[in-house]
């Protein structure tokens, strides 16, 4: 269970889950014909070996991410995540936006195999062991990024605009911003502070883009925990990470405060994409259904002023 000021390396807690969504892009990859191609996923599961490894080499035929029933349309779902984040930051280079900040960068690589314009910097925030892991990945690989890459060590708890703006970001710039997967690992009040914050710190013409869902059912969630908690492995926690919490839906809460708001539910780009959205009754149905990703546009003389300071 999540704790007040818990932290996590790469293979445990919430780090843990973007091996498992490093791992889905990897299998993306293999694909002959991938919605997204990630060239790194497989680098850093490689790195941490054990099953991470052998689902790639398919060791592990009855892995979680192997089967029909949540594993296809999981690969699945991050496929058409990735396409979408991808041709985001794809128009935000277009808008001649140079700061692109990327909150909970996780094993997120775009800094690295994105096609970024001369002069972008790319801030990239986490907790300190996993930004040390990737970066050691990468350089091992001779991985270069493709833009000037600032790693910010902070807990997005804690006064991260601060950290942000001592390592040269300036809010009087237009900037980029997201927030995938990441949003369900926060409390409702956690998540305000942090839309706050950006807000605060976004310039009109700033663009953000996130990954939002609806919180499960109460019953469902309690039902979903009961069942990991019985079960005892450690490889089956994930309702024990999340806080199944919703400030608001982020559409409506951009869009109050004078951004220009788009939402497009997953299920979307999945039909969109090509790639068949699950029923109701399989595994990952009822998660697709509820997560919509959104990108908004601050628009001139919206939100609070670039100037003032945030609220996390």
């Amino acid at each position: 269970m999540r704790s007040e000021g818990d932290s996590w390396d790469i293979t445990t807690s919430v780090g843990s889950t973007a091996l498992f969504v490093a791992t889905a892009r990897a299998l993306e990859a293999q694909k002959p014909d991938p919605l997204a191609v990630d060239p790194y996923a497989e680098l850093f599961c490689r790195a941490v070996g054990g099953d991470w490894a052998g689902v790639l080499d398919g060791a592990l035929p009855d892995h979680d991410l192997k089967t029909p029933e949540f594993g296809e349309h999981f690969v699945n779902f991050q496929a058409a995540r990735t396409r979408y984040f991808d041709e985001y930051f794809g128009r935000v280079a277009d808008a001649g936006i140079r700061q692109v900040v990327i909150l909970a960068a996780g094993l997120d690589s775009r800094a690295y195999r994105l096609d970024w314009a001369p002069e972008t910097a790319v801030f990239e925030l986490d907790q300190p062991q996993v930004l040390e892991f990737k970066r050691a990945v990468l350089a091992e690989h001779g991985a270069r990024p493709r833009a000037e890459r600032r790693e910010i060590a902070v807990d997005l708890r804690d006064d991260w605009q601060r950290a942000l703006r001592e390592h040269g970001f300036d809010p009087q710039q237009p900037s980029a911003w997201i927030a995938e997967g990441l949003l369900i690992y926060l409390p409702a009040e956690a998540q305000e502070q942090l839309f706050t914050g950006v807000d605060a710190l976004a310039a009109p013409g700033s663009r953000i883009a996130v990954e939002d869902g609806a919180p499960m059912p109460d019953a469902d969630y309690r039902a979903a925990l009961e069942e990991e908690r019985a079960a005892g492995d450690d490889a089956r926690i994930f309702h024990q990470l999340i806080y199944n919490e919703q400030c608001a839906p982020a559409e409506q809460w951009f869009g109050a405060r004078g951004w220009t708001a788009q939402p497009t539910p997953l299920s979307e780009c999945l039909r969109s994409a090509g790639r068949p959205v699950p029923y109701a009754a399989a595994e990952a149905g009822p998660m697709i259904a509820r997560i919509t990703l959104v990108s908004a546009v601050k628009e001139p003389g919206g939100g609070v002023s670039a100037a003032g300071s945030g609220g996390a």
